[in-house]
């Protein structure tokens, strides 16, 4: 019959297994499910605590709302330009890619800075008492997995230009920001308003 196109089913299945996740993304999207569970025992632990607490936080203590605002600013635009350079390493302009990874490099360390400066001035320590046990726990889990993030958004960094980062390769650079996208969300939606808006 005219018109009629036979089908290669050969094609067909090649198309399909094109479009399959790619094994190190979904590693890291259970990996991250994982995290996710760890910091919600964070935070049930500390609406528990609060809602047992006559007063909550403790007398005397002061948090700077103000340095902690620049600070997730920093880790929001940090993220941002992460964005950026994952699209820059799939159109092989690795120079530009490492350009935006040195920014977000630069924000995540100043996050840091400004996190551990906060902890200089607080009046409290993580033995103080209940609230000083979570927001220690809180502030300084999500600290070490901002500095795995640092140390992982170098390795792309040092990279940008190797195969393995390359165009449609690009799972292990895809991998590490939706890690890092990760860090600045539980930051950002959990921990921050957390700690500074819910008194």
């Amino acid at each position: 019959m005219h018109g009629i196109v036979p089908v290669n089913e050969a094609s067909i299945s090649e198309e399909r297994l094109e479009v399959r996740g790619h094994a190190l993304i979904l590693g890291v999207v259970l990996f991250l499910a994982s995290e996710l569970m760890f910091f919600a025992a964070w935070f049930a632990t500390y609406f528990e605590l609060r809602g047992n607490s006559r007063v909550w936080p403790p007398p005397g203590v002061r948090l700077d709302l103000v340095e902690s605002s620049i600070g997730t600013l920093l880790l929001g635009a940090s993220s941002l330009f992460v964005l950026f350079a994952l699209r820059r390493i799939r159109k092989r302009r690795p120079l530009l890619a490492r350009a935006w990874l040195a920014g977000a490099i630069a924000c995540a360390c100043a996050f840091l800075a400004l996190t551990f400066h906060g902890w200089t001035k607080n009046g409290f320590g993580i033995g103080s008492h209940a609230y000083g046990s979570t927001y220690y726990g809180l502030t300084g889990f999500h600290a070490l997995h901002v500095t795995a993030g640092v140390i992982a958004l170098t390795y792309v960094l040092v990279g940008a230009n190797k195969p393995a980062f390359a165009a449609a390769d690009a799972a292990g650079a895809d991998a590490i920001g939706y890690y890092w996208h990760f860090v600045f969300a539980v930051w950002f939606l959990g921990i921050w308003p957390l700690v500074y808006f819910v008194r």
